[in-house]
């Protein structure tokens, strides 16, 4: 481990940031790095707890303790290649992952928890910017290929460590750009997209082969790709959103948060956003804007809305609002509920928690309001929660945009599920074990979000990653990739 005492003689100091009035102003993100010297007094703060639960935290399995011991002693390339070992994308995690590792830091028990995530996102930085960072191509071809269908997290980890084992890979996407929801979902100002065409000059340098703009079970059948390839990846992400069916629902200015990210996502890329919004360009200049969901997707929405002028930004949570701690004695070392101001929110937004939008008021067409109701969630008979409105509680938002951020549902069923003809789940997702990730045609193989639901970036790479060996040992009849 690192400094003995380290955790008894240095406070926790994480990462700084631009003022809100300052990073406003652009799509750039806005984390100030730490200087490599207090990145490596913060590593000194890790403790020789005997039991690492940030292992059981962290989905990938990161050696948290291992890399954070590396930093400390300055052996940054060390850390770099131990990081990789289990992770094949820090840059991202270190930037977007809600680092449920540190709720599980032995040191968070009774104190503030090591900087595992600044930790990790510098290791990989100062990786790239030392050139450290090099294709992986593996020594030998295995003559096998493998067609990976969706190119976010877990569709790139997959088709990653293919590449790596030998096999010939082609990664496919609907859209014009390779990152899923990397590249259209999260904006720029959490992360910035360099990122992701970094890695894919990596990732071609490694034999994998892009195919943009093919959408898998429209522009190419799923047959097609089982003829020609000894294996087909599913990697399509759970896209179908969870829709508010409301009186007025039908009115213009109520849009899909991910019609609204996107579209401005492509505007900072300087690409044309015509076909992303299937209901015109979606913008918050000048408007009251109301965000529904109070999850990422959510505060995503209130940051992009107030970087394009909104007259101002409200958040609604159907859910009650969360203590402002957590009872660690109860809850450690599992994620706990409480309440989380985003970056986000710090750059203004009204909150408010148990309320249930009833109507969608408008004019001409178009919302000027939504009528709403608070609500209270009661134990009702065998132990069930139910909601129950509050009498006399009705009041309205004056809303000029609506933006639905309440999860997802699973995948999108036409096109790629329907023709692969897999069986599906209870909650409608692509059916496929952990062991082998393998669906009911024992060709496919299923991974990220649409085999396991709404997920994080984290999980998406862990089963990207998991799902590659399972796909190596069925082609191979063994494997040396790690799970």
């Amino acid at each position: 481990m690192g400094k003995v005492t380290g955790f008894l003689e240095i406070e926790r100091h994480d990462r700084g940031s631009e003022k809100p009035a300052e990073r406003l102003e652009n799509y750039r993100e806005f984390v100030l790095p730490l200087p490599y010297k207090d990145v490596g007094l913060q590593a000194a703060r890790c403790m020789d707890c005997g039991i690492p639960f940030c292992h059981q935290g962290c989905p990938v399995n990161n050696q948290i303790p291992d890399f954070n011991n590396l930093v400390y002693r300055d052996q940054w390339r060390s850390a770099v290649d131990n990081l990789h070992s289990t992770n094949n994308f820090p840059e991202f995690t270190g930037r977007v992952c809600p680092a449920p590792c540190e709720a599980s830091c032995t040191l968070n028990i009774n104190d503030n928890p090591v900087t595992i995530k600044t930790i990790e996102c510098q290791i990989v930085d100062r990786g790239w910017e030392e050139g450290w960072i090099q294709p992986a191509i593996a020594p030998k071809k295995s003559g096998k290929t493998v067609a990976v269908v969706g190119s976010g997290p877990a569709g790139m980890a997959c088709a990653q460590q293919l590449a790596r084992a030998g096999h010939s890979v082609t990664l496919f996407e609907k859209s014009d750009r390779i990152g899923g929801l990397l590249r259209y979902g999260i904006p720029d100002f959490k992360m910035e997209k360099h990122l992701i065409d970094r890695r894919i000059r990596q990732m071609e340098a490694e034999g994998v082969a892009f195919r943009t703009g093919v959408e898998v079970g429209v522009s190419v059948s799923v047959a097609m790709l089982l003829s020609d390839y000894d294996a087909v990846v599913m990697s399509g992400g759970a896209e179908a959103p969870r829709d508010l069916p409301i009186a007025g629902r039908e009115l213009s200015g109520i849009h899909f948060a991910m019609d609204f990210l996107t579209q401005q996502n492509k505007r900072v890329a300087g690409d044309a956003e015509g076909h992303a919004a299937p209901r015109g360009t979606i913008s918050a200049k000048g408007k009251h804007v109301v965000v529904i969901g109070g999850g990422d997707t959510g505060s995503d929405c209130i940051g992009t809305s107030n970087r394009q002028g909104a007259a101002s930004v409200t958040q609604l949570e159907i859910l009650p609002q969360p203590p402002l701690k957590e009872n660690k004695a109860l809850v450690w070392p599992d994620w706990p509920l409480k309440l989380r101001t985003s970056s986000s929110h710090e750059e203004g937004v009204a909150r408010d928690w148990s309320v249930q939008t009833k109507r969608a008021v408008g004019e001409n067409g178009v919302i000027t309001a939504l009528e709403c109701v608070r609500v209270e969630w009661q134990l009702g008979d065998g132990g069930k929660m139910n909601l129950v409105e509050v009498p006399g509680s009705t009041f309205t938002l004056k809303a000029d945009l609506v933006l639905l951020a309440m999860g997802f549902v699973g995948p999108v069923k036409a096109g790629l599920v329907e023709q692969a003809g897999v069986a599906l789940d209870a909650r409608g997702n692509v059916a496929a074990p952990v062991t082998s990730y393998k669906t009911s045609n024992p060709k496919i193989f299923a991974c990220g979000d649409m085999r396991r639901g709404q997920s994080l970036v984290v999980w998406a790479i862990r089963e990207g990653r998991q799902c590659a060996r399972g796909v190596d040992e069925f082609l191979m009849g063994s494997s040396e990739l790690p799970r």
